[in-house]
Protein backbone atom coordinates (compact mmCIF):
# COMPACT_ATOMS: atom_id res chain seq x y z
CA UNK A 1 0.00 0.00 0.00
CA UNK A 2 1.08 3.76 -0.65
CA UNK A 3 0.51 6.78 0.76
CA UNK A 4 1.13 9.73 -0.64
CA UNK A 5 0.48 13.13 1.39
CA UNK A 6 -1.75 15.91 -1.13
CA UNK A 7 -2.62 18.71 1.56
CA UNK A 8 -1.16 19.80 4.76
CA UNK A 9 -2.38 23.05 5.03
CA UNK A 10 -3.47 24.62 9.15
CA UNK A 11 -5.33 21.70 10.58
CA UNK A 12 -6.34 20.15 7.52
CA UNK A 13 -4.86 17.01 5.93
CA UNK A 14 -5.65 14.82 2.47
CA UNK A 15 -3.91 11.94 1.26
CA UNK A 16 -4.38 9.46 -1.27
CA UNK A 17 -3.90 5.50 -0.58
CA UNK A 18 -2.66 3.28 -3.52
CA UNK A 19 -4.18 -0.35 -2.55
CA UNK A 20 -2.54 -2.87 -5.07
CA UNK A 21 -4.61 -5.57 -6.85
CA UNK A 22 -2.42 -8.11 -5.19
CA UNK A 23 -3.14 -6.86 -2.02
CA UNK A 24 -6.72 -7.26 -2.16
CA UNK A 25 -6.87 -10.87 -4.03
CA UNK A 26 -4.82 -11.75 -1.03
CA UNK A 27 -7.13 -11.10 1.11
CA UNK A 28 -10.08 -12.58 -0.95
CA UNK A 29 -7.64 -15.61 -1.38
CA UNK A 30 -7.80 -15.79 2.72
CA UNK A 31 -11.07 -15.20 2.76
CA UNK A 32 -12.00 -18.14 0.15
CA UNK A 33 -9.98 -20.72 2.06
CA UNK A 34 -12.22 -19.32 5.25
CA UNK A 35 -15.10 -20.11 4.46
CA UNK A 36 -15.17 -23.18 1.94
CA UNK A 37 -15.57 -25.79 4.51
CA UNK A 38 -19.08 -23.87 5.05
CA UNK A 39 -19.87 -23.99 1.12
CA UNK A 40 -22.80 -26.24 0.64
CA UNK A 41 -23.58 -27.44 -3.38
CA UNK A 42 -25.33 -30.03 -4.87
CA UNK A 43 -23.03 -32.91 -6.55
CA UNK A 44 -20.17 -31.99 -3.65
CA UNK A 45 -19.93 -33.48 -0.27
CA UNK A 46 -19.96 -30.93 2.68
CA UNK A 47 -17.14 -28.82 2.67
CA UNK A 48 -15.68 -30.39 -0.65
CA UNK A 49 -16.76 -27.58 -2.68
CA UNK A 50 -13.71 -26.47 -5.15
CA UNK A 51 -11.90 -23.52 -4.37
CA UNK A 52 -12.58 -22.13 -7.77
CA UNK A 53 -16.11 -22.74 -7.70
CA UNK A 54 -16.53 -20.51 -4.36
CA UNK A 55 -14.54 -18.05 -5.65
CA UNK A 56 -16.89 -17.93 -9.19
CA UNK A 57 -20.00 -17.79 -6.54
CA UNK A 58 -18.92 -15.16 -4.06
CA UNK A 59 -16.31 -13.60 -5.77
CA UNK A 60 -17.35 -10.30 -6.54
CA UNK A 61 -19.16 -9.86 -2.40
CA UNK A 62 -15.69 -11.42 -1.07
CA UNK A 63 -13.70 -8.82 -3.17
CA UNK A 64 -15.92 -5.93 -1.86
CA UNK A 65 -15.11 -7.25 1.55
CA UNK A 66 -11.63 -7.15 0.89
CA UNK A 67 -11.45 -4.21 -0.39
CA UNK A 68 -13.43 -2.42 1.93
CA UNK A 69 -10.68 -4.08 4.91
CA UNK A 70 -8.21 -2.53 2.94
CA UNK A 71 -9.68 1.03 2.92
CA UNK A 72 -10.03 0.58 7.08
CA UNK A 73 -6.39 -0.92 7.77
CA UNK A 74 -4.64 1.71 5.19
CA UNK A 75 -6.52 4.81 7.20
CA UNK A 76 -5.62 2.98 10.71
CA UNK A 77 -2.15 2.62 9.41
CA UNK A 78 -2.17 6.49 7.72
CA UNK A 79 -3.60 7.65 11.28
CA UNK A 80 -0.48 5.96 13.20
CA UNK A 81 2.54 6.28 10.73
CA UNK A 82 1.52 10.09 10.53
CA UNK A 83 0.68 10.69 14.23
CA UNK A 84 -2.32 12.40 13.25
CA UNK A 85 -5.09 13.84 15.94
CA UNK A 86 -8.07 13.37 13.42
CA UNK A 87 -11.02 16.04 15.01
CA UNK A 88 -14.21 13.85 13.13
CA UNK A 89 -14.42 11.05 11.12
CA UNK A 90 -12.22 11.16 7.98
CA UNK A 91 -13.94 11.92 4.87
CA UNK A 92 -12.96 8.93 2.41
CA UNK A 93 -13.64 8.10 -1.09
CA UNK A 94 -12.95 5.99 -4.32
CA UNK A 95 -11.29 8.01 -6.99
CA UNK A 96 -12.34 6.90 -9.76
CA UNK A 97 -14.72 3.51 -10.57
CA UNK A 98 -12.68 0.61 -8.74
CA UNK A 99 -12.48 -2.51 -11.68
CA UNK A 100 -12.39 -6.28 -10.44
CA UNK A 101 -8.88 -7.21 -10.62
CA UNK A 102 -7.23 -3.69 -10.78
CA UNK A 103 -5.43 -1.19 -8.17
CA UNK A 104 -7.84 1.04 -6.33
CA UNK A 105 -7.12 4.12 -5.33
CA UNK A 106 -8.80 6.22 -2.00
CA UNK A 107 -8.90 9.81 -1.05
CA UNK A 108 -9.28 10.97 2.84
CA UNK A 109 -9.37 13.77 3.15
CA UNK A 110 -9.42 14.85 7.17
CA UNK A 111 -9.18 17.64 9.97
CA UNK A 112 -6.43 17.56 13.01
CA UNK A 113 -7.12 18.31 16.38
CA UNK A 114 -4.34 21.51 17.38
CA UNK A 115 -1.65 21.60 19.68
CA UNK A 116 -3.20 22.94 22.68
CA UNK A 117 -0.76 25.26 24.53
CA UNK A 118 -0.54 24.28 27.89
CA UNK A 119 -3.41 25.66 29.76
CA UNK A 120 -2.66 28.58 32.14
CA UNK A 121 -4.41 27.07 35.36
CA UNK A 122 -2.58 29.07 37.90
CA UNK A 123 -3.72 32.24 39.59
CA UNK A 124 -7.46 31.33 39.30
CA UNK A 125 -9.70 33.24 41.19
CA UNK A 126 -13.26 32.99 41.63
CA UNK A 127 -16.56 34.06 44.04
CA UNK A 128 -18.96 31.59 45.24
CA UNK A 129 -22.28 33.34 45.29
CA UNK A 130 -24.18 31.36 48.28
CA UNK A 131 -27.75 31.32 48.98
CA UNK A 132 -29.01 29.90 52.87
CA UNK A 133 -31.92 28.00 52.72
CA UNK A 134 -35.37 30.57 54.14
CA UNK A 135 -37.39 29.39 56.20
CA UNK A 136 -40.35 30.72 54.30
CA UNK A 137 -39.33 28.69 51.51
CA UNK A 138 -39.50 25.65 53.37
CA UNK A 139 -42.85 26.51 54.66
CA UNK A 140 -44.07 27.17 51.22
CA UNK A 141 -43.02 23.93 49.57
CA UNK A 142 -44.87 22.22 52.53
CA UNK A 143 -47.90 24.25 51.76
CA UNK A 144 -47.99 23.30 47.94
CA UNK A 145 -47.27 19.58 49.39
CA UNK A 146 -50.57 20.60 51.90
CA UNK A 147 -52.52 21.64 48.57
CA UNK A 148 -51.77 18.63 46.48
CA UNK A 149 -52.89 16.29 48.87
CA UNK A 150 -56.25 17.99 49.14
CA UNK A 151 -59.08 16.15 49.91
CA UNK A 152 -62.40 16.36 48.28
CA UNK A 153 -65.65 15.78 49.78
CA UNK A 154 -68.83 16.03 47.66
CA UNK A 155 -70.49 19.12 47.66
CA UNK A 156 -73.99 19.65 49.47
CA UNK A 157 -77.02 19.17 47.27
CA UNK A 158 -77.68 21.90 45.15
CA UNK A 159 -74.20 23.31 45.74
CA UNK A 160 -73.41 25.38 42.41
CA UNK A 161 -69.69 24.99 41.55
CA UNK A 162 -67.41 27.92 42.01
CA UNK A 163 -63.44 28.69 42.12
CA UNK A 164 -61.62 26.50 44.35
CA UNK A 165 -64.32 23.52 44.02
CA UNK A 166 -63.60 20.31 42.17
CA UNK A 167 -65.33 19.28 39.09
CA UNK A 168 -65.98 15.96 37.96
CA UNK A 169 -67.28 14.99 34.25
CA UNK A 170 -68.42 13.66 31.23
CA UNK A 171 -67.30 15.27 28.16
CA UNK A 172 -67.53 15.22 24.39
CA UNK A 173 -65.28 17.97 21.91
CA UNK A 174 -65.99 18.56 18.47
CA UNK A 175 -64.58 20.96 16.08
CA UNK A 176 -66.95 21.61 13.09
CA UNK A 177 -69.48 19.43 14.71
CA UNK A 178 -67.03 16.64 13.85
CA UNK A 179 -65.64 14.40 17.01
CA UNK A 180 -61.90 14.44 16.92
CA UNK A 181 -58.85 12.50 18.88
CA UNK A 182 -58.48 12.83 22.34
CA UNK A 183 -61.63 14.88 22.26
CA UNK A 184 -64.12 12.48 24.76
CA UNK A 185 -63.47 11.17 28.06
CA UNK A 186 -65.43 10.11 31.22
CA UNK A 187 -65.09 10.93 34.74
CA UNK A 188 -62.49 13.78 34.27
CA UNK A 189 -61.65 15.77 36.88
CA UNK A 190 -60.71 19.83 36.93
CA UNK A 191 -60.31 22.19 40.20
CA UNK A 192 -61.94 25.02 38.75
CA UNK A 193 -59.45 28.26 38.41
CA UNK A 194 -56.26 26.05 37.95
CA UNK A 195 -55.57 27.16 34.72
CA UNK A 196 -55.15 23.27 33.81
CA UNK A 197 -57.27 23.47 30.51
CA UNK A 198 -57.45 25.61 27.67
CA UNK A 199 -58.36 28.90 28.02
CA UNK A 200 -62.42 29.76 28.66
CA UNK A 201 -62.97 25.58 29.50
CA UNK A 202 -63.48 26.09 33.53
CA UNK A 203 -64.47 29.22 33.53
CA UNK A 204 -67.88 28.03 31.80
CA UNK A 205 -68.02 25.65 34.48
CA UNK A 206 -68.78 28.38 37.36
CA UNK A 207 -72.11 27.43 38.51
CA UNK A 208 -72.87 23.98 37.59
CA UNK A 209 -74.23 21.35 39.48
CA UNK A 210 -74.42 17.81 39.72
CA UNK A 211 -76.56 16.49 36.66
CA UNK A 212 -76.18 19.91 34.57
CA UNK A 213 -75.70 18.94 30.85
CA UNK A 214 -73.86 22.42 29.00
CA UNK A 215 -72.42 22.79 25.95
CA UNK A 216 -68.95 24.73 26.02
CA UNK A 217 -67.65 27.23 23.43
CA UNK A 218 -63.81 27.89 23.55
CA UNK A 219 -61.17 28.43 21.20
CA UNK A 220 -58.05 26.40 20.83
CA UNK A 221 -54.80 28.38 21.34
CA UNK A 222 -52.77 29.47 18.02
CA UNK A 223 -49.61 27.84 19.81
CA UNK A 224 -51.39 24.94 20.87
CA UNK A 225 -49.44 21.76 20.87
CA UNK A 226 -51.93 19.80 18.76
CA UNK A 227 -51.17 21.47 15.20
CA UNK A 228 -54.82 20.07 13.53
CA UNK A 229 -56.81 21.93 16.81
CA UNK A 230 -54.04 25.42 16.80
CA UNK A 231 -56.40 28.32 16.53
CA UNK A 232 -59.59 26.35 15.83
CA UNK A 233 -63.40 26.91 17.41
CA UNK A 234 -64.39 24.10 19.34
CA UNK A 235 -67.58 22.81 21.04
CA UNK A 236 -67.46 20.33 23.98
CA UNK A 237 -70.98 19.10 25.31
CA UNK A 238 -70.59 18.55 29.13
CA UNK A 239 -72.52 16.11 31.98
CA UNK A 240 -71.44 17.00 35.49
CA UNK A 241 -71.58 13.98 37.39
CA UNK A 242 -70.06 15.27 41.01
CA UNK A 243 -69.14 18.82 42.32
CA UNK A 244 -66.61 18.71 45.18
CA UNK A 245 -65.48 21.26 48.06
CA UNK A 246 -61.92 20.81 49.13
CA UNK A 247 -61.12 19.69 52.88
CA UNK A 248 -58.75 21.14 54.75
CA UNK A 249 -54.94 19.22 55.09
CA UNK A 250 -53.50 20.45 57.90
CA UNK A 251 -49.69 20.20 57.69
CA UNK A 252 -48.86 18.04 60.62
CA UNK A 253 -47.01 14.51 61.67
CA UNK A 254 -50.30 12.86 60.07
CA UNK A 255 -49.43 14.92 56.34
CA UNK A 256 -45.85 13.73 56.69
CA UNK A 257 -46.90 9.67 57.43
CA UNK A 258 -49.18 10.36 54.27
CA UNK A 259 -45.87 10.60 52.51
CA UNK A 260 -44.31 7.74 53.85
CA UNK A 261 -42.72 9.39 56.51
CA UNK A 262 -42.46 9.53 60.46
CA UNK A 263 -43.27 12.76 61.29
CA UNK A 264 -42.98 16.77 60.18
CA UNK A 265 -39.60 17.20 61.47
CA UNK A 266 -38.32 14.43 59.18
CA UNK A 267 -40.57 15.89 55.74
CA UNK A 268 -39.20 19.40 56.99
CA UNK A 269 -35.52 18.26 56.99
CA UNK A 270 -36.08 16.04 53.51
CA UNK A 271 -37.66 19.09 52.42
CA UNK A 272 -34.60 21.78 53.57
CA UNK A 273 -32.14 19.32 52.11
CA UNK A 274 -33.73 19.43 48.38
CA UNK A 275 -33.78 22.91 48.42
CA UNK A 276 -30.46 23.50 49.04
CA UNK A 277 -29.35 20.92 46.56
CA UNK A 278 -30.89 22.89 44.47
CA UNK A 279 -29.11 26.20 45.49
CA UNK A 280 -25.83 24.68 45.30
CA UNK A 281 -26.93 23.50 41.82
CA UNK A 282 -26.94 27.64 40.72
CA UNK A 283 -23.87 27.98 43.07
CA UNK A 284 -21.89 25.44 41.14
CA UNK A 285 -23.31 26.89 37.59
CA UNK A 286 -22.68 30.33 38.28
CA UNK A 287 -18.35 29.24 39.37
CA UNK A 288 -18.84 27.38 36.30
CA UNK A 289 -19.76 29.68 33.80
CA UNK A 290 -17.07 32.44 35.85
CA UNK A 291 -14.27 29.87 35.45
CA UNK A 292 -14.80 28.67 31.54
CA UNK A 293 -15.04 32.81 31.12
CA UNK A 294 -11.31 32.91 32.64
CA UNK A 295 -9.87 29.93 30.69
CA UNK A 296 -11.68 31.58 27.27
CA UNK A 297 -10.19 34.86 28.02
CA UNK A 298 -6.44 33.30 28.55
CA UNK A 299 -6.45 31.03 25.64
CA UNK A 300 -6.85 31.39 21.87
CA UNK A 301 -5.77 29.20 19.15
CA UNK A 302 -6.81 28.10 16.21
CA UNK A 303 -9.66 25.20 15.96
CA UNK A 304 -10.69 22.47 13.78
CA UNK A 305 -13.97 24.50 11.22
CA UNK A 306 -15.44 20.93 11.00
CA UNK A 307 -15.81 20.67 14.54
CA UNK A 308 -17.47 24.26 14.62
CA UNK A 309 -19.49 23.60 11.93
CA UNK A 310 -21.24 20.34 13.97
CA UNK A 311 -21.39 22.46 17.12
CA UNK A 312 -22.66 25.37 15.29
CA UNK A 313 -25.50 23.10 13.74
CA UNK A 314 -26.89 21.61 17.10
CA UNK A 315 -27.10 25.29 18.56
CA UNK A 316 -28.71 26.53 15.12
CA UNK A 317 -31.38 23.53 15.05
CA UNK A 318 -32.35 24.24 18.37
CA UNK A 319 -33.25 27.74 17.98
CA UNK A 320 -34.90 27.58 15.01
CA UNK A 321 -36.78 25.12 16.34
CA UNK A 322 -38.40 27.06 19.19
CA UNK A 323 -38.75 30.10 16.91
CA UNK A 324 -41.65 27.61 15.78
CA UNK A 325 -43.48 28.22 19.04
CA UNK A 326 -43.07 32.03 19.10
CA UNK A 327 -46.65 33.99 18.18
CA UNK A 328 -44.86 34.86 14.82
CA UNK A 329 -42.47 32.39 13.76
CA UNK A 330 -41.34 34.22 10.76
CA UNK A 331 -40.50 37.35 12.32
CA UNK A 332 -38.82 35.41 14.68
CA UNK A 333 -36.61 33.38 12.44
CA UNK A 334 -35.68 36.79 10.37
CA UNK A 335 -34.06 37.68 13.79
CA UNK A 336 -32.06 35.05 14.38
CA UNK A 337 -30.86 34.56 10.77
CA UNK A 338 -29.45 38.40 11.84
CA UNK A 339 -27.60 36.85 14.46
CA UNK A 340 -26.10 33.51 12.66
CA UNK A 341 -22.05 35.34 13.07
CA UNK A 342 -22.99 35.54 16.71
CA UNK A 343 -23.79 32.26 17.25
CA UNK A 344 -21.03 30.55 15.00
CA UNK A 345 -18.51 32.51 17.17
CA UNK A 346 -19.93 30.91 20.01
CA UNK A 347 -19.82 27.37 18.62
CA UNK A 348 -16.66 28.17 18.20
CA UNK A 349 -15.84 29.39 22.06
CA UNK A 350 -17.50 26.45 22.96
CA UNK A 351 -15.34 23.57 21.14
CA UNK A 352 -12.22 25.95 22.09
CA UNK A 353 -13.40 25.44 25.81
CA UNK A 354 -14.08 21.52 25.38
CA UNK A 355 -10.26 20.70 24.27
CA UNK A 356 -8.64 23.01 26.61
CA UNK A 357 -10.80 21.49 29.27
CA UNK A 358 -9.88 17.91 27.93
CA UNK A 359 -6.10 18.95 28.02
CA UNK A 360 -6.43 19.85 31.40
CA UNK A 361 -7.71 16.62 32.83
CA UNK A 362 -5.55 14.64 30.40
CA UNK A 363 -2.37 16.60 31.87
CA UNK A 364 -3.37 16.34 35.42
CA UNK A 365 -4.40 12.53 35.51
CA UNK A 366 -8.26 13.42 35.67
CA UNK A 367 -10.09 10.12 34.88
CA UNK A 368 -13.22 8.53 34.86
CA UNK A 369 -13.54 5.40 37.07
CA UNK A 370 -14.31 1.73 35.19
CA UNK A 371 -16.36 1.60 37.91
CA UNK A 372 -17.79 5.32 37.21
CA UNK A 373 -18.70 4.14 33.51
CA UNK A 374 -20.45 0.96 34.10
CA UNK A 375 -22.80 3.10 36.66
CA UNK A 376 -22.82 5.79 33.61
CA UNK A 377 -23.72 2.76 31.32
CA UNK A 378 -26.08 0.94 33.74
CA UNK A 379 -27.93 4.50 34.07
CA UNK A 380 -27.75 5.02 30.33
CA UNK A 381 -29.64 1.37 29.96
CA UNK A 382 -32.84 2.63 31.76
CA UNK A 383 -34.14 4.37 29.32
CA UNK A 384 -34.87 0.88 26.91
CA UNK A 385 -36.90 -1.72 27.65
CA UNK A 386 -35.63 -4.49 29.68
CA UNK A 387 -35.47 -6.85 26.35
CA UNK A 388 -33.07 -4.65 25.07
CA UNK A 389 -30.77 -3.28 28.20
CA UNK A 390 -28.35 -5.67 27.60
CA UNK A 391 -28.39 -4.98 24.06
CA UNK A 392 -27.46 -1.44 24.74
CA UNK A 393 -24.90 -2.33 27.41
CA UNK A 394 -22.88 -4.99 25.12
CA UNK A 395 -23.14 -1.83 21.98
CA UNK A 396 -21.19 0.61 24.48
CA UNK A 397 -18.95 -2.15 25.48
CA UNK A 398 -17.95 -3.05 22.09
CA UNK A 399 -18.44 0.68 20.25
CA UNK A 400 -15.73 3.61 21.79
CA UNK A 401 -17.95 6.46 20.08
CA UNK A 402 -21.17 5.59 22.27
CA UNK A 403 -18.90 4.78 25.36
CA UNK A 404 -16.93 8.16 24.35
CA UNK A 405 -20.34 9.77 24.95
CA UNK A 406 -21.43 8.81 27.85
CA UNK A 407 -17.80 9.60 29.29
CA UNK A 408 -17.49 13.46 28.38
CA UNK A 409 -20.09 14.92 30.46
CA UNK A 410 -18.80 13.12 33.68
CA UNK A 411 -15.21 13.64 32.37
CA UNK A 412 -16.11 17.52 32.06
CA UNK A 413 -17.28 17.71 35.41
CA UNK A 414 -14.13 16.14 36.90
CA UNK A 415 -12.12 18.45 35.65
CA UNK A 416 -14.21 21.31 36.50
CA UNK A 417 -13.89 20.51 40.35
CA UNK A 418 -10.42 19.96 39.89
CA UNK A 419 -10.18 23.57 38.62
CA UNK A 420 -12.56 24.85 41.58
CA UNK A 421 -9.93 22.98 43.92
CA UNK A 422 -7.03 24.73 42.15
CA UNK A 423 -8.74 27.90 42.42
CA UNK A 424 -8.63 31.16 45.13
CA UNK A 425 -12.49 31.21 46.32
CA UNK A 426 -14.12 34.08 47.58
CA UNK A 427 -17.52 33.68 49.85
CA UNK A 428 -20.43 35.77 49.45
CA UNK A 429 -23.92 35.64 50.30
CA UNK A 430 -26.48 36.51 48.36
CA UNK A 431 -30.26 36.00 47.55
CA UNK A 432 -31.91 33.63 45.49
CA UNK A 433 -33.16 36.23 43.44
CA UNK A 434 -29.57 37.66 43.26
CA UNK A 435 -27.70 34.80 41.67
CA UNK A 436 -30.25 34.12 39.38
CA UNK A 437 -29.87 37.75 37.93
CA UNK A 438 -26.39 36.77 38.28
CA UNK A 439 -26.40 33.83 36.21
CA UNK A 440 -29.41 35.17 33.76
CA UNK A 441 -26.71 37.70 32.48
CA UNK A 442 -24.36 35.67 32.04
CA UNK A 443 -23.77 34.95 27.90
CA UNK A 444 -25.68 31.61 27.51
CA UNK A 445 -23.87 29.68 24.63
CA UNK A 446 -21.17 31.26 25.11
CA UNK A 447 -20.46 29.71 28.35
CA UNK A 448 -20.60 26.20 27.25
CA UNK A 449 -18.26 23.69 26.54
CA UNK A 450 -17.60 20.77 23.62
CA UNK A 451 -14.92 18.52 25.21
CA UNK A 452 -12.99 16.42 23.03
CA UNK A 453 -12.36 12.81 23.83
CA UNK A 454 -8.86 11.88 23.33
CA UNK A 455 -8.87 8.24 23.08
CA UNK A 456 -11.52 8.39 20.74
CA UNK A 457 -9.92 11.47 18.83
CA UNK A 458 -13.93 12.35 18.04
CA UNK A 459 -16.36 14.72 19.25
CA UNK A 460 -19.00 14.41 22.35
CA UNK A 461 -22.47 14.25 20.61
CA UNK A 462 -25.63 15.68 22.54
CA UNK A 463 -27.33 12.40 24.23
CA UNK A 464 -30.26 14.14 22.86
CA UNK A 465 -32.10 13.77 26.12
CA UNK A 466 -33.77 17.38 27.25
CA UNK A 467 -33.86 18.84 30.55
CA UNK A 468 -35.48 22.16 31.36
CA UNK A 469 -33.38 22.48 34.49
CA UNK A 470 -29.82 20.66 33.23
CA UNK A 471 -28.27 21.12 30.19
CA UNK A 472 -25.65 18.41 29.64
CA UNK A 473 -22.08 19.08 29.55
CA UNK A 474 -22.33 22.89 30.53
CA UNK A 475 -24.16 24.00 27.66
CA UNK A 476 -26.42 26.61 28.58
CA UNK A 477 -29.17 28.79 26.91
CA UNK A 478 -28.05 31.57 24.52
CA UNK A 479 -28.11 35.26 26.05
CA UNK A 480 -29.56 36.88 22.87
CA UNK A 481 -32.00 33.64 22.32
CA UNK A 482 -35.48 34.50 20.80
CA UNK A 483 -38.37 34.59 23.59
CA UNK A 484 -39.65 31.24 22.13
CA UNK A 485 -42.48 29.44 23.72
CA UNK A 486 -42.89 25.72 24.40
CA UNK A 487 -45.38 23.80 22.83
CA UNK A 488 -47.95 23.08 25.38
CA UNK A 489 -48.30 19.65 24.40
CA UNK A 490 -46.29 16.98 22.49
CA UNK A 491 -47.88 15.81 19.06
CA UNK A 492 -48.48 12.16 19.88
CA UNK A 493 -51.44 10.02 19.85
CA UNK A 494 -54.03 11.65 22.20
CA UNK A 495 -55.54 10.14 24.91
CA UNK A 496 -58.79 10.28 26.84
CA UNK A 497 -59.10 13.56 27.93
CA UNK A 498 -55.62 15.24 26.24
CA UNK A 499 -57.62 17.69 23.85
CA UNK A 500 -58.46 19.62 26.96
CA UNK A 501 -55.31 19.92 28.50
CA UNK A 502 -53.18 23.90 29.01
CA UNK A 503 -50.92 23.24 30.80
CA UNK A 504 -50.38 19.75 32.19
CA UNK A 505 -52.11 16.24 32.03
CA UNK A 506 -55.48 15.60 33.10
CA UNK A 507 -55.80 13.29 36.32
CA UNK A 508 -58.56 11.61 37.40
CA UNK A 509 -60.59 11.96 40.28
CA UNK A 510 -59.05 10.32 43.69
CA UNK A 511 -55.71 8.97 41.81
CA UNK A 512 -53.05 11.07 44.12
CA UNK A 513 -50.08 8.82 45.60
CA UNK A 514 -48.70 10.06 48.51
CA UNK A 515 -44.87 10.16 47.73
CA UNK A 516 -42.30 8.03 49.53
CA UNK A 517 -38.90 9.31 50.71
CA UNK A 518 -36.31 7.07 48.38
CA UNK A 519 -34.33 3.96 49.96
CA UNK A 520 -30.22 4.48 48.96
CA UNK A 521 -27.01 4.58 50.95
CA UNK A 522 -28.70 5.92 54.07
CA UNK A 523 -29.87 9.21 51.88
CA UNK A 524 -33.51 9.76 52.21
CA UNK A 525 -34.76 11.92 49.07
CA UNK A 526 -37.52 14.41 49.50
CA UNK A 527 -40.89 14.46 47.90
CA UNK A 528 -41.04 16.56 45.09
CA UNK A 529 -43.46 18.90 45.31
CA UNK A 530 -44.87 21.22 42.25
CA UNK A 531 -42.51 23.65 41.80
CA UNK A 532 -44.70 27.41 41.20
CA UNK A 533 -45.13 28.02 37.51
CA UNK A 534 -43.33 31.54 37.81
CA UNK A 535 -40.50 30.24 39.12
CA UNK A 536 -37.39 31.04 36.85
CA UNK A 537 -35.55 27.58 35.65
CA UNK A 538 -31.58 28.03 35.68
CA UNK A 539 -29.20 25.93 33.47
CA UNK A 540 -27.18 23.66 35.87
CA UNK A 541 -24.44 21.22 35.31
Amino acid sequence: MQTVETLNEGLKRAFTLKITAADIDSKVDAEVKRVAPQIRMPGFRPGKVPINLVRKMHGEALTQDALNSSIQEGIQKLIADHKLRPAMQPSVSLEGEYSVGGDAEVKVELEVLPDVPTPSIEGLKLERLTVPVQDSEVQEQLKQLADQQKRWDDAAEGHAATTGDQVVMDFAGKVDGVAFEGGTGEGMAVELGSGRLIPGFEEQLEGVKVGDEKQLNVTFPEDYGAKDLAGKAATFDVKITAVQTAGETKIDDDMAKAFGLQDLEQLTGLLKGQIEQQLNGLTRTHMKRKLLDQLAAGHDFPVPPSMVEAEFDQIWHQLVHETEHEEDPAAALAELENERDEYRAIAERRVRLGLLLSEIGTANGVEVTAQEMNRLIAQAAQQYGPQDRQRFIQYVQQEPMAAAQLRAPLFEDKVVDFLFDKAEITDREVTKEELEAAIESDDGFSSGTHVHDHDNHKPKKKAGKKAEASDEAGEEKPAKKPAAKKAKAEEAPAAEGDALVEAEPVKKAATKKAPKAAEGEGEEAAPKPKKAAAKKKADAE
